[in-house]
Parts: C-alpha cells; structure tokens; sequence
C-alpha cells in the first residue's frame, strides 16, 4: 500500500497545489478557464462544476489549466484539445445550450481571452503556481515545526571530524573546538552552526576559540558533506547497556565515564566509537573512572555489518552495546517562530536547487545525479516508512523542487511563458505563428531531452543488474 499511496499523495499534492494556484490566479484575472486537469491522457473521471470541467487523468506526470487563448493552438494537443475541438453537440447529454465553447454554442467573449488581459496580470496568472508550490513548502515546515517541536543541542563544542574528501580543508577544525562564529554569525547552538554551514556558497568561515578558519568548497554539495562530517561533542559517559551484550559481559555499569582504549585518551564519545568500531573481535582495554577510583575492563566488540556513510558499501564494525547519554532538547515552537522556520528551510531548499542547477550549467555536477519519477517514488515509499513527518518534508522539498524547474526560461514552462510575454509586450505585438512554432518545438525538445536523461537515470540501476544477471545466467 505504501507504494501505490506515497507516490500519488506526494505527486498528486505538488501537482494539485501548482495547477490550483494558476487556475485561481485565471478566475480571479477573469481569464475563462474551460479545464482544470491532474495528469495527462484519458480521463478517470471527470465533472463540471459552473464554467470549468474537473479532471483526473491516466498519466500522472504533472497537470495544467486549460485556459481560453488566441495563440495556443500548438500546445492544445497537451491539454485535451483546443475549444473548438472538445465543443459539444446537440446530441451529447452534457450539452449546455446557456454554456460557453467547448460546454455549449456560446462563444468565449474577447474580455475573457488570457491575451485580452494586462501584462501585469498575465504575470500574475503564470506565476501564480510556482508562488503556490513556495507556500506548501511553508505551510509543511511550520506545520513539522509546531507539532514536532525542534530538537535542539544546547553546545557548540566539536566531538568528530571526519574530513570529506570534496572539503579537505575541513581538517583545519578539531575535536574539542568551540564553534563561535560561521560566515561572521554568531552561533549558540549545535543548530546553529550545522545550518549556517550548510547554507554556504563557495567558502565558509568558521571561528573556533583557536581562531577563524577559511574553508574552501568545490561544489553545490561540499556545504551540506561539511555540515554532515562534524559530529556535535558527547561526553565519553555510558548511559545504558544492551543486556547480555559485550558491555555487559565485560563489566560495565550506567555512569562510567571512559578516560582511555588501549592507551588513547578519550575526550568524546565519538573517540571511543572510533576504536570500537575498528576493533572487531579484538580485545581491548578500557580504563574507566567510577566513583572514586579507576577500573581496568577488557571488552572484545563483536562483529557488525553496516553501510559506509561515505560510499554506501557494507562494512564490518565492531560493536559493544553501549550508549552514550541524550543530551539534546525539545524545544517547543510558537505560531510566529514556526513561519520563520517554514520560510528558512523554503529559502534553504530553493538556494540548494538553483545551485545544483548551476552547478549542472557549469559542468561542476553531472546530470547523472538528476532524478525522475521512479527515483521520486522510491524517495516517498522510503519516506513514508521512515514516518510521517519524513514525508511531508520530501513533499515539500519536491514543492520547491518544482517551483524552481518552472521558472527556468524554457517555453512551455512558466519561467519560458513569461519571457515570451514580456518580450511581446516590449516588441509592441506577437510573435508570428511561424516563430511560436519554432519556440514550442525547442521547448518540447529540452523537456523531452530532460525526461529521457531522468528516465535513463532511474532505470540504469536496474537494467545493469538485469544484464549482470543474464551475463551470469549464460556463464558470460
């Protein structure tokens, strides 16, 4: 149930919330708008309701709003057909004879035509589903904010680096420094200081009680591998033992506080995890404080399969079953502070897409990253299963996702339909039907193009292992 249900909540809330802020925009312009469609194809079901037919169809690759136009004859055959294609007869039971084309023999008065309108209000009518998809995006991150709370660790102090090899300058920062200042901000929290590096562009500065450090970043993802390659500092204390588990077995007790492994001193937690996850099935010995005194513990951490956080392949670590002490809070968030977290994590998700996108335009990041429907499913299904707050944040990732893709200046889209708009406005009348038909054939050529590369993207994977398969089937 999941797979089916994920996709089309996900899909099927981004479209719907896109195409209803242009159909809203068109109703409140004045702009007649005959047909308001999620997917494309073959309808599902459909009904009308006042002047516009309401229509699920079988295709679910986006949506539109049939609008009543002079000039939009070459993209008719994408939304169901022009007016005068649709237009009922007398014989079809859902002939209005009061209605206007394609309901009934009413023409569509030339005050109601998307061309008739201003410029400003043509704008406002194209734009109006991008500012929709920024809104969701709002909308789901206040919402998380205020029933979820925000987590919160109270300490700048680092406990682990582990140095991407995209910011190798990262090494500059070290286990037991106090973050103070990023990018010339000062900084409180843990929070803080993640989200701010993250949010950096080509370089972030760093200052730490040891002094300011400029860091260098090579491309779009280099900020959010840096934020995610420091780990916040966790007192090397044991809070909880797994019964029956390595630790148990080898002595340990709620409130050790670890002061070496096999002679290194241990200032974090992370510096323990470290050499335990390097020690499997290998005997180790701990020197802890407990109470007034120090013990002399020996452990052997067993065997553990696990992914690599850095290249995704299982590898064996060594594990002991003890945990350190929670020590971050929940803090609750207000009204007014959740539509400031809602319009942070907005601005942050939209300045990560136009990177990426100009990134992609310089070559610095491959289309290959670039995924497609099928990846989309997968990312909800995984999403919902991780809960429902995860999948909300996918939506409104996605919302923005769409929201920026529209605004690129490619005909067919909102971005292209806007510049075609307002360089007829400054040319002072339109563009001949000749040279519309030469934009709509470029802008069907790089959606196609975009397509094929998402679809070859998402499906590789799969015909690589079908292959691998059929090669091993054969002997091959």
């Amino acid at each position: 149930m999941l797979a089916i249900l994920a996709p089309i909540l996900v899909f099927g809330l981004v479209i719907f919330i896109h195409e209803f802020g242009h159909f809203m925009a068109a109703k409140a312009t004045g702009v007649y708008a005959p047909r308001f469609s999620i997917g494309f194809g073959p309808a599902i079901f459909k009904f009308r309701k006042g002047e516009t037919e309401y229509v699920l169809a079988w295709l679910p690759l986006g949506g539109y709003v049939r609008m009543a136009s002079r000039h939009d004859a070459e993209t008719a055959f994408l939304e169901g057909g022009s007016e005068e294609e649709t237009a009922r007869h007398e014989a079809d039971p859902n002939y209005d004879p009061d209605g206007m084309i394609p309901f009934g023999p009413k023409p569509v008065p030339e005050n109601r035509w998307f061309e008739s309108k201003p410029l400003w209000a043509r704008i406002i009518v194209m734009i109006a589903g991008v500012f929709m998809n920024c809104v969701l995006a709002v909308v789901v991150g206040m919402t998380l904010a205020m029933h979820y709370g925000q987590v919160v660790w109270p300490s700048t102090v680092v406990g682990s680096v582990d140095v991407p090899a995209s910011v190798p300058a990262l090494a500059r920062i070290q286990s037991g420094d106090s973050i103070r200042a990023v990018n010339g901000h000062a900084v409180s929290t843990w929070n803080d200081a993640i989200e701010r590096i993250a949010g950096s562009d080509n370089s972030v500065q760093i200052t730490t009680q040891r002094g300011t450090f400029d860091i260098p970043l090579r491309n779009v993802t280099a900020a959010q591998e840096a934020a995610g390659s420091l780990g916040y500092r966790v007192p090397p204390v044991i809070d909880s033992i797994v019964p029956g588990d390595r630790a148990a077995q080898a002595g340990f007790q709620r409130g050790d506080s670890i002061v070496s492994v096999d002679g290194h001193a241990i200032r974090s937690w992370a510096d323990m995890v470290a050499i335990v996850s390097a020690s499997a099935n290998k005997l180790i010995t701990f020197i802890v404080h407990r109470r007034a005194g120090m013990d002399t513990l020996n452990v052997t951490p067993r065997a553990a399969t696990e992914p690599d956080p850095a290249t995704g392949q299982p590898r064996t670590v060594g594990k002991m079953g003890a945990a350190a002490k929670d020590l971050s809070i929940k803090e609750s968030v207000g009204l007014v502070a959740s539509i400031g977290t809602g319009l942070r994590l907005t601005w942050v998700d939209a300045t990560a897409v136009f990177r990426v996108l100009h990134e992609i335009g310089t070559g610095a990041v491959s289309v290959r990253e670039l995924g497609g429907p099928i990846a989309i499913t997968r990312a909800s299904v995984s999403a919902a299963r991780n809960g429902i707050d995860q999948l909300f944040e996918l939506i409104a990732l996605l919302s923005i996702n769409v929201a920026v893709l529209n605004l690129l200046p490619i005909p067919i889209l909102d971005g292209g339909q806007i510049l075609i708009n307002v360089l007829e406005s400054a040319k002072g009348s339109p563009f001949s039907l000749r040279t519309r038909e030469y934009i709509l054939r470029f802008g069907l050529l790089a959606i196609a193009l975009l397509f094929a590369i998402v679809m070859y993207n998402d499906t590789r994977s799969a015909f690589a292992k079908l292959f691998g398969w059929i090669g091993h089937l054969i002997g091959a």
